[in-house]
């Protein structure tokens, strides 16, 4: 898919441990041309963690894309009735995430985001990102 002049909506959540491999992945959108609009859900955008201050991603992501991160429920809304995004990229994706996304739990900016995204039929890419394996055991 060309992305080109595409209008992106890059959704972070709490799997901090993959900021610094997914913000790279951000970057190669905007030099292709994309338009990024950063997302962050409520604890992205305000835990430090040992991955990290939560200040440090806000800067950097602020500057790569040149616009102000989305972080709360009120802000998230609007996506779907103003049409601001063609795609939405929800990486990392948290399993806490990914189980309210299934359930249509719709409580933070992250699953706001997506929701109001969704309201005009448009693709979301979903890069989950979990500790525990998606809950799934082996044998």
């Amino acid at each position: 898919m060309e992305v080109k002049d595409k209008k992106i909506g890059f959704v972070f959540t709490g799997s901090f441990c993959t900021f610094s491999k997914t913000i790279p992945k951000m970057k190669e959108l905007i030099k292709k041309g994309a338009e990024v609009i950063p997302i962050m859900s409520f604890n992205s955008y305000n835990m430090d963690t040992k991955f990290g201050k939560a200040e440090d991603f806000i800067n950097e992501i602020q500057e790569l894309t040149g616009n102000e991160i989305i972080h709360t429920i009120q802000g998230a809304e609007p996506i779907g009735p103003k049409r601001l995004t063609d795609i939405m990229v929800v990486s990392p994706c948290s399993g806490n995430t990914m189980s309210k996304l299934a359930y249509d739990i719709i409580d933070t900016p992250a699953t706001m985001a997506v929701k109001s995204h969704l309201r005009n039929n448009l693709p979301v890419v979903i890069a989950p990102s979990t500790n525990n394996g998606l809950s799934r055991k082996c044998c």
